[in-house]
């Protein structure tokens, strides 16, 4: 372990008086810590926000739903706005990480947890992502969990996180609190693709402080779920994982709001396959021909092709658990 120094703060200018000065934040520790173990992350100092009052869950003027920062997660998926008005989100964080993690984890962590790929977290191999310029190990060596969408020559590693899924595809805001103000950004471009620069994987500024995850409103009324495919039932990532919300009125799908995780640099958002389905009634024969769309622009790697059609199956179950089918 590398020396580091420690700060509690107990309001929010505290926090970004540190953080302007290169502090980490640090509420749960359920990344940062096990990052610092492995030498991978080397903050100086590090500034627990735990006591900031950033920890409600609220009903927004529109009728959609700000989830605090702070907030556990188990916290969250328990709350009865959240598990009545968005299942999907309830779901995803049941099936993330242990009880005992969900109990001490937080939202805003949870979207700004870095990959599990062994390669980044192997500080002997070669990661852009960790060192750029390096290379990416993943690409020739054993990738069978890396991303199918959203890769570059640079970076193939997945984003780990279940319940950004489920805001990727109710298409939530993230709230910024920092030095110049408070700023608002869609979730679709908080966390980054690795383009060119994989080593940037947020659109924060330094200094800056999640304060909360809000979801707009959507019309009601609306059925939504969370599917995860892994290789055990117990704690495990997403091989692929899908989130469906549908809007369906008079037997017509009016809206429908579609992510994938496991096979992303970021929570993927499936826009063919949101199109394929608006206007029509539900079927089997519709969500079969949905899902055809869900894997569109896919570059595997040698061992990760079986994500194509995995992918596929998964958004086609969900689509019939959440639509029903006949």
């Amino acid at each position: 372990m590398y020396p580091f120094s420690f700060t509690k703060v107990s309001d929010t200018r505290e926090a970004l008086d540190a953080g302007r000065r290169g502090g980490r934040y640090i509420a749960g520790g359920t990344t940062l810590v096990d990052l610092m173990r492995e030498t991978v992350e080397r903050p100086g100092t590090l500034v627990d926000i735990s006591a900031l009052p950033l920890r409600e869950v609220t009903v927004t003027e529109r009728g959609g739903l700000r989830i605090g920062a702070l907030v556990r997660m188990a916290e969250a998926a328990a709350d009865p706005k959240v598990r009545i008005s968005y299942p999907v989100v309830s779901q995803a964080l049941e099936l993330s990480a242990s009880a005992q993690l969900r109990n001490m984890a937080t939202i805003g962590g949870n979207i700004m947890q870095r990959t599990r790929c062994t390669y980044f977290r192997d500080v002997t191999a070669a990661c852009n992502k960790r060192e750029p310029g390096s290379g990416c190990a993943a690409l020739q060596g054993f990738n069978r969990t890396h991303a199918i969408l959203g890769t570059s020559e640079h970076c193939v590693a997945t984003h780990p996180s279940d319940v950004a899924v489920a805001f990727a595809a109710l298409e939530a805001s993230v709230h910024l609190l920092g030095p110049d103000g408070q700023r608002s950004v869609p979730f679709a471009g908080f966390l980054l693709k690795p383009g060119s620069t994989p080593s940037r994987e947020q659109a924060v500024q330094p200094g800056e402080l999640i304060t909360a995850v809000e979801i707009p409103a959507h019309p009601r009324p609306l059925k939504s779920g969370y599917l995860k495919v892994r290789d055990r039932q117990s704690y495990e990532f997403a091989l692929t994982s899908a989130a469906i919300a549908l809007h369906i009125r008079g037997g017509v799908i009016r809206e429908a709001k579609v992510a994938a995780g496991g096979v992303g640099t970021v929570p993927w958002k499936l826009p063919a396959v949101e199109q394929q389905l608006i206007g029509e009634r539900p079927s089997k024969a519709l969500w079969a021909e949905a899902a055809e769309r869900a894997a569109d622009g896919a570059r595997p790697l040698e061992h990760n092709r079986f994500k194509v059609e995995l992918l596929k199956r998964t958004v086609e179950r969900q689509l019939r658990i959440v639509g029903g089918s006949k």
